[in-house]
């Protein structure tokens, strides 16, 4: 088995996300906030990630300590969902409650399904991680 690809990824102060490396080699990306300081520090390292996606990745993001997404991080997160190179990406969103999961909703029915990432919400943690650890020709 060959070495995780480096996250290239450094906390920043004021910035609500942190990232690792996941077993299976994607990401488990960890929002406290959707501020546009933590917006802008995702937006630009996921796109950057994206550059060098060239095998299908399982992603995980943990947004169940926000509590509701405004406009302007819907268009964002569509934005990047949207890359070509997301479609190489399963990304499992868990979320605190319903309210958030359809705000998450919409983010993916707006994407181009024959580019964007394969996405699925959650409320559940376990749940997230069964459908990540399907085998990735599973897709979605």
């Amino acid at each position: 088995m060959s070495d995780p690809k480096p996250l290239n990824w450094t906390p920043k102060p004021g910035v609500g996300m942190t990232v690792a490396r996941r077993a299976d080699g994607g990401m488990h990306l960890t929002f406290t906030d959707l501020s546009e300081q933590t917006m802008k520090a995702w937006r630009e390292f996921a796109l950057e990630h994206l550059l060098g996606a060239d095998r299908l990745t399982r992603n995980l993001y943990d947004l169940r300590a926000v509590k509701g997404i405004n406009e302007k991080v819907v268009r964002t997160a569509v934005e990047v969902n949207s890359d070509p190179s997301a479609r190489n990406i399963r990304v499992a969103v868990v979320v605190a409650d319903e309210k958030v999961a359809n705000a998450i909703r919409e983010i993916a029915a707006l994407a181009s399904p024959e580019t964007a990432a394969a996405t699925k919400i959650f409320t559940d943690i376990n749940e997230a991680e069964a459908w990540l650890a399907r085998p990735l020709d599973q897709i979605p």
